[in-house]
């Protein structure tokens, strides 16, 4: 597979699924249960937002019910994620209008980990991320929430310095969580149980 050192892989966990609603939660705890079961739980959540996204987009975009695989390879210090499936169309990131419901997947994905792509397979093509495993966990959330925050509504605010700067994030942040809360609940998500669990995350880690 392009992009990757196969003979640095740590761990290696294959994960064949149906691409349907009921399935995505089943392979949300799997693929927590086996960082878990690899000592690395503390980046369940992030992978449990990485795997949603990309099974979702199996459905919405290759078909509900299609056959497809999530791969979860640990390696050095990132934790690579690949969704594969029978469609050789590689998704794009569009713009999307601040009203729309749908069209910020990969833009979110790319703001949650540190590389992501696309290639083509023998049998169709396989998305991939990378979520950073190194210990700098606040630093690396704190940058990496800045970066999605600057990048969310455009280039407003960008420009701006000090106060107006502070202020135009600020108002991205409230947005941005709003949004996320649609997004839960669009996927049959309780917002206020992962509100609850951002927050004892949140917690333990500032601990």
């Amino acid at each position: 597979m392009p992009g990757i050192d196969t003979r640095d892989i740590q761990h290696r966990c294959v994960l064949p699924f149906e691409a349907l609603p009921a399935e995505v939660r089943l392979l949300r705890r799997s693929a927590v249960a086996q960082l878990g079961q690899w000592g690395v739980p503390s980046i369940g959540d992030e992978a449990q937002l990485v795997v949603t996204e990309l099974a979702t987009n199996v459905i919405k975009h290759v078909g509900e019910g299609t056959s497809a695989t999530l791969i979860l390879e640990w390696k050095g210090e990132r934790l690579r994620v690949e969704m594969h499936d029978k469609s050789r169309s590689l998704p794009a990131p569009r713009a999307a209008d601040l009203s729309a419901e749908c069209g910020r997947g990969l833009h979110m994905l790319a703001a949650m980990t540190v590389d992501w792509g696309t290639v083509v397979t023998a049998l169709g093509k396989a998305v991939w991320c990378e979520i950073e495993l190194g210990a700098e966990t606040a630093c690396r959330r704190v940058g990496r929430a800045v970066a999605a925050l600057e990048n969310y509504q455009g280039c407003g605010g960008a420009g701006a310095g000090g106060r107006q700067r502070e202020a135009a994030l600020e108002e991205s942040a409230i947005e941005l969580i709003a949004d996320l809360l649609h997004w839960t609940s669009a996927r049959g998500l309780d917002p206020d149980d992962v509100l609850d669990r951002a927050q004892m995350h949140y917690e333990a880690e500032a601990a």
